[in-house]
C-alpha cells in the first residue's frame, strides 16, 4: 500500500474528535484552544502524536472559524502540547473574493507564521495553506505551501 497522509480538511466538532483521529493523519483546521487540547488528549491516550495546522481568521469575517489574528498566551501554549505537532498555518480568503482583500489576508498570514516562528524555540513552523480553487494563485504569490482545489477539480457542489 502505498504511503498516503490522510487530511481532515474543514471544521470539527470536538465531539468528532475521536472518530477524526481514527481515519485521519492530520488535521488542518485546529481552529480553538478547546479543540486543540481535545485533539491532544485523544492522541495522547493513543500513543501518537497527531500533525495540525492552526486556523487563523486574517479577514475578521464572522462567518468564519479560526483563532484572531493577535496572538494571545493561550494560542502560544498549543505549541506546548506533547502529543501535537502544529506543522504550519492556514486560513481562508475572504468571502468578498476582492483581490486586494484576498492578498492582505493572506499576507497577514505568512507575517503571522514569521512572528511565531521568531518568537518560539524549536523547528520552525513551514507550512501555509491558504488559497483555493478561486484564489490560489494569490495565495501560492503570498507563501502558500498548500492550496485546496476541490471545485477545480471536481466541479461545483450540488446541494
Amino acid at each position: 500500500m502505498p504511503n498516503i497522509t490522510r487530511r481532515f480538511i474543514g471544521h470539527l466538532q470536538t465531539n468528532k474528535v475521536n472518530k477524526c483521529l481514527d481515519l485521519f493523519d492530520t488535521i488542518d483546521s485546529v481552529d480553538s484552544l478547546k479543540l486543540a487540547e481535545k485533539i491532544n488528549n485523544r492522541s495522547s491516550f493513543l500513543n501518537k502524536k497527531t500533525s495540525v495546522l492552526l486556523e487563523i481568521n486574517t479577514t475578521g469575517d464572522e462567518s468564519k472559524k479560526g483563532f484572531p489574528p493577535n496572538l494571545d498566551d493561550d494560542f502560544y501554549s498549543i505549541f506546548r502540547l506533547d502529543s501535537l505537532k502544529v506543522d504550519g498555518l492556514m486560513t481562508m480568503g475572504p468571502l468578498s473574493q476582492k483581490e486586494n482583500e484576498t492578498r492582505s489576508a493572506f499576507a497577514l498570514l505568512r507575517k503571522i507564521k514569521a512572528k511565531i516562528n521568531d518568537q518560539l524555540p524549536g523547528e520552525p513552523i513551514k507550512e501555509l495553506s491558504m488559497g483555493m480553487s478561486g484564489d490560489f494563485q494569490i495565495g501560492i504569490e503570498e507563501g502558500s505551501t498548500m492550496i485546496r482545489l476541490g471545485t477545480a477539480i471536481f466541479g461545483k457542489r450540488n446541494y
